[in-house]
């Protein structure tokens, strides 16, 4: 069913109820909002080191608001990475956002045009996943257009302030400030690492391959990026082969 048809099945009836989902949620993208805005401006600092200036930050969190891949992203332009590399570190850091995609897409109605679902696609977050997979019926996707219209410009302001407050401290506050993004980092593995074992020791262990990988000659003459390309397959297929997610666990987590 293209756009239109879907437009006149729903007629003006429905124009309140989609009214009613975008406030929604923009209600509850503003808290996913300010904290995009918090984590955006300690990006904006590996922005300004890799040299963009603010529009130039403010473009790239507006056409990929990923923390992770955009952080690789900046590390790889200040290192003048080749295209390939950046490519290819970009797929790997984000490729957990097609999974996101694949389950939200038995969120919507069977009718919902391909339009909303690209537009939709365009902005699939961790935060905002969340949000979209707890709503109790089908995801209405203005929903997701409320939700979307604060976090993203949440996202790219917070960057371009980063870099413009970079520009003008001092270079030792700057250095101090891009510590916050591992902090960041810290914050996001802590929690699960707390519950898991498996997962505390594919932490642990990824932290350790990493400083050996930089010590050892035949790894340490590759390319940061290629070393995070390597790294990242290997662990993650060596982790799902050897401790591999059963049905049952997969159930509780659906069901939790």
């Amino acid at each position: 069913m293209n756009f239109k048809a879907f437009r006149q099945k729903n007629g003006r009836g429905s124009s309140n109820a989609n009214r009613a989902a975008f406030l929604g949620g923009i209600r509850d993208g503003l808290p996913i909002a300010l904290g995009y805005f918090a984590v955006s401006f300690a990006l904006g600092i590996a922005a300004k080191n890799a040299g963009l200036t603010v529009w130039q930050g403010m473009l790239a969190s507006l056409l990929n608001n990923a923390s992770a891949g955009e952080y690789a992203g900046f590390l790889l332009i200040s290192s003048q990475a080749p295209y390939l590399e950046t490519a290819l570190v970009m797929l790997i850091t984000n490729i957990r956002y097609l999974l996101m995609s694949c389950a939200l897409s038995q969120k919507f109605a069977p009718n919902t045009p391909l339009i909303h679902r690209l537009l939709i696609g365009f902005d699939v977050t961790d935060e905002l996943f969340g949000i979209y997979v707890a709503q109790p019926n089908d995801l209405n996707p203005y929903y997701s257009y409320g939700a979307m219209s604060v976090s993203i410009p949440g996202w790219a302001i917070g960057t371009g302030l980063g870099i413009f407050a970079g520009n003008l401290l001092p270079q030792r506050a700057v250095s101090a400030l891009s510590v916050a993004l591992y902090g960041m980092f810290i914050a996001v593995i802590i929690p699960p690492a707390k519950k898991n074992r498996v997962i505390l020791g594919l932490v642990l262990f990824s932290f350790a391959a990493s400083y050996a990988c930089s010590r050892i000659a035949i790894f340490a003459s590759l390319s940061d990026g290629m070393r995070v390309i390597l790294l990242t397959v290997l662990l993650s297929c060596t982790a799902a082969l050897l401790f591999p997610v059963s049905e049952e666990r997969k159930e509780d987590c659906h069901d939790a």
